[in-house]
């Protein structure tokens, strides 16, 4: 799933947590929105991706470092 929104993010660019998640589940199929959010999470602590609040209810997701697999 980490590997699904890296792949959106890159290809889009920084978008809103509802685009991603419509995205997402158009391109990799059932998904539910709390799975989004706990990888939003990892990807956020892992220093990956930023997440912002643009509006009640709405964040930006933006992709700012690359993932070191190892």
């Amino acid at each position: 799933m980490s590997l699904a929104l890296l792949e959106v993010l890159e290809k889009k660019g920084s978008m809103s947590d509802v685009d991603l998640y419509k995205e997402v589940m158009s391109n990799f199929g059932e998904v539910s929105f709390r799975e989004l959010n706990r990888e939003l999470m990892k990807l956020e602590l892992a220093g990956i991706l930023w997440v912002s609040r643009l509006t009640k209810g709405k964040r930006l997701v933006e992709l700012i470092g690359r993932p070191i697999f190892g």
